[in-house]
């Protein structure tokens, strides 16, 4: 579990440097634009539906807390997926489509 606290903080670190990027007409491209940032490829439309996805999960209570939500994604993403990438794919995913969860990801990094 250590390394995804770090992967956590990571992401809780540099999500406000990412907030301050110029925001363009269509937030799925930001948010694929910020998956490469993290070497997260695939199809911008499934990224961005299981981005949307993952937000309503957290909306819904489906998962209780960003490390259901992580484990959610990376099941969802190609095997080699890490898990810290998994946690930078749901605090992209946070940061554009669901902002009202950042707390999630803030009480994960405690």
């Amino acid at each position: 579990m250590g390394g995804w606290r770090a992967a956590v903080a990571g992401v809780v670190m540099v999500l406000p440097l990412a907030l301050a990027a110029p925001a363009q007409a269509d937030p799925d491209i930001d948010f694929a634009n910020q998956l490469h940032g993290f070497g997260i490829y695939g199809q911008r439309d499934y990224n961005a539906w299981l981005g949307k996805i993952a937000c309503k999960r957290l909306d819904r209570g489906v998962d209780a807390d960003a490390f259901a939500s992580a484990h959610f994604i990376q099941r969802n993403l190609p095997r080699d997926t890490t898990s810290a990438q998994a946690f930078q794919f749901l605090g992209a995913a946070i940061n554009i489509y669901c902002p009202g969860q950042f707390g999630v990801l803030q009480a994960a990094a405690q």
